[in-house]
C-alpha cells in the first residue's frame, strides 16, 4: 500500500470510506504542502520529512494521532469536540462529525511547532 487510494479501498463500509476520502481532500486542499505517506500501514501527512498528523481506522472510529505534545495542547478542546482521548490519539466515532476548525489548528500548530525540526517524531 502506498498512497490515499489503495488505502481507502481497503475500507469495506462505502459511508466510513467516503468520510475518510472527504478528510484527505480536505487535508490535501487545506495544506498542499503537506506530504502524504503510508507507513506501517497508516497514511499520514509529513512536512520536510517530519510527522504532522497520522490516521487510522477502526470498526467503529477514526483514530488521528497528532503525537502526545500536541493532545496535552488541544485536550480541553478535543475534549469539548466529544471525542475520546489517549495520550497519544484521539477517537472520531463514524456518527460524530469530524471538527476541521480543531483539525486545522492542530494541524497547523504541528507545522508551525516543527518548522525547524528535523527528524520524523518528536524526542
Amino acid at each position: 500500500m502506498t498512497n490515499l487510494s489503495e488505502f481507502s479501498k481497503k475500507i469495506e463500509d462505502e459511508s466510513q470510506r467516503q468520510r475518510i476520502e472527504e478528510l484527505f481532500t480536505w487535508i490535501n486542499e487545506h495544506f498542499p504542502q503537506l506530504e502524504t505517506v503510508i507507513k506501517w500501514n497508516q497514511p499520514m501527512y509529513t512536512d520536510h520529512g517530519t510527522f504532522i498528523i497520522g490516521f487510522s481506522v477502526s470498526k467503529k472510529h477514526l483514530s488521528v494521532a497528532p503525537e502526545t505534545v500536541t493532545i496535552s495542547t488541544f485536550k480541553e478542546a478535543i475534549e469539548k469536540a466529544g471525542y475520546q482521548h489517549t495520550d497519544n490519539i484521539f477517537k472520531i466515532t463514524w456518527e460524530q462529525e469530524i471538527d476541521y476548525s480543531l483539525l486545522q489548528q492542530i494541524i497547523t500548530y504541528n507545522i508551525q511547532e516543527k518548522i525547524d525540526y528535523t527528524k520524523f517524531w518528536r524526542e
